[in-house]
């Protein structure tokens, strides 16, 4: 692909600037950043508590990543704050350790993710295969749908009928029009019942007390030493690849609903550039969130204006307007995110028909996923559990695709290779020769096959070995240029002998 055409594929559509001169695309950005800004403050508070340290740091490290990446990132409209993943990470820092060491992980974590983006982490995600990717939506929409039952739980009554009011707003407002994100005007109406009617529910402010002021530069007072690095590095890295691994999974779930391309290799530094401005202003770090990116795409928002009125909605609602914003019911929010995670639950995945047309590998890879995630609550664990056991099975499958034809013509036997060579594959292939039989010039046609790795070059001297030793000799034919070079440089090499 030519210079040109890559600047085409990558190029924002809408840009920044035709939204903003577009009075429609513009208010639908805007309000679009203001759902999400409303939708982050009950998450950054509870992820705060999850990470051991105070709602405002969760919250201003939501407003700083959020308008960051907006200037940074890779994937227009994906939304970055504080999440649960990297919470649970972090958890043990800031009460064994204490704040400064906190920050510090938070700050170096940023750093590695940089490190990572320099050496094209980003570009391994083709690897990971659509059963993952499906299984990793699945769970996410589990996660999030989860993540609410606390909030149903022990609850005034009237809290389910305000809930099923707010479902209610986002399926039906849609039908008759699409000007104002349904999710603003659902949150909008149920706080509106409640404050008339002095419902008394649970609020936003009952989660943890909202901040005040802004936020400071926190320089972390730690030693500069290399036992300092020792106690954050393991929690620094883990950070780090857990925020990498679901923001890269985020921005691709982006790609595919937006049926648009994003730069990975520029998302992953830009994380990286995030969290250490989220650490240096006292923020617990974070990385892409799915809820609110969903509610951000699904309102319709298609750039990188909505992400950054999220991050300033989110500081000035609690900031300037906290005691109003003290007032929203939970069940407003509650309402608006179940039915994220009922949209972005693949439903076509456990239909019977799409079941029965797919293997069941295919199927079981995606269940792993998703039951790796729920168990760990950690989407990393699930997407690295979930690319392991297709990679298993892959290999099982392919190992068992190699053939070998045997023919005799005269004082010659010819054998035809079909199938990928490599370590799995291999190992078998000792066993399908006649050594005794054979007559005493042997060919082995390698036209229909590839040499991968070293366990061939083994196998395949282990075969001439095996003939040499009845009296025999082989000629290896039909290698391609990139196997027959791989050959050459190891065979008879491997033993201990070259």
């Amino acid at each position: 692909m030519s210079p040109v055409d890559d600047r085409a594929r990558y190029r924002p559509n809408p840009s920044v600037l035709t939204a903003l001169k577009s009075p429609r695309l513009l208010t639908r950005e805007v309000l679009a950043g203001l759902v999400v800004g409303l939708a982050l403050i009950p998450e950054a508070i509870s992820f705060s508590v999850i990470a051991g340290v105070d709602p405002a740091v969760g919250l201003f490290s939501s407003f700083i990543m959020a308008v960051a990446i907006s200037f940074l990132g890779g994937r227009p409209a994906m939304i970055t704050a504080a999440t649960g993943a990297v919470a649970l990470v972090i958890a043990p820092v800031a009460p064994t350790y204490g704040m400064d060491y906190f920050i510090a992980t938070v700050i170096l974590a940023g750093v590695f993710q940089v490190l990572m983006a320099v050496l094209g982490v980003a570009k391994l995600m083709r690897f990971i295969p659509r059963s993952v990717m499906t299984g990793f939506v699945n769970a996410l929409a589990i996660f999030v749908f989860s993540a609410q039952v606390p909030h149903l739980l022990g609850v005034p009554w009237l809290v389910y009928p305000l809930v099923a009011l707010g479902i209610l707003v986002v399926v039906f407002l849609p039908r008759i029009t699409k000007l104002i994100p349904a999710p603003l005007v659902s949150v909008v109406i149920v706080t509106a019942v409640v404050l008339v009617f002095a419902i008394h529910v649970p609020t936003v402010g009952d989660q943890g007390e909202l901040p005040r002021s802004l936020p400071e530069l926190f320089v972390p007072n730690v030693p500069l030493t290399w036992e300092t690095f020792t106690i954050i590095a393991p929690y620094a890295l883990g950070v780090a690849l857990v925020g990498l691994m679901e923001s890269l999974m985020t921005a691709k779930l982006v790609d595919e609903i937006t049926d648009t391309h994003s730069r990975k290799t520029r998302e992953a530094w830009a994380q990286g550039a995030a969290n250490m401005l989220s650490g240096i202003f006292g923020g617990m770090g974070g990385c892409a969130v799915i809820g609110q990116t969903m509610i951000n795409v699904r309102s319709g928002a298609r750039t990188r204006i909505s992400t950054f009125f999220a991050g300033v909605f989110l500081f000035l609602l609690v900031v300037v307007f906290g005691d109003f914003v003290a007032t929203i019911p939970m069940a407003a929010l509650v309402a608006v995110m179940i039915m994220v995670s009922i949209g972005a639950f693949d439903w076509h995945s456990i239909r019977p028909s799409t079941l029965r047309r797919m293997p069941k590998s295919e199927t079981f890879v995606m269940v792993v996923t998703v039951v790796a995630v729920v168990l760990t609550h950690n989407l990393a664990v699930g997407v690295v559990a979930g690319v392991v056991t297709a990679s298993v099975l892959f290999v099982r499958r392919v190992a068992h695709m190699v053939a070998v034809d045997r023919s005799v013509d005269g004082d010659t036997a010819r054998y035809v290779v079909d199938g990928e060579l490599f370590f799995a594959s291999s190992n078998d292939l000792t066993t399908l020769f006649e050594y005794a039989a054979d007559p005493a010039h042997v060919v082995i046609d390698l036209s229909r096959s590839h040499v991968w790795d070293a366990s061939t070059v083994a196998a395949l001297d282990a075969i001439e070995t095996k003939y040499a030793a009845h009296g025999k000799t082989v000629e290896l034919v039909g290698l391609n240029d990139a196997s027959g070079t791989f050959h050459g440089r190891l065979t008879g090499r491997l033993g201990g002998e070259g």
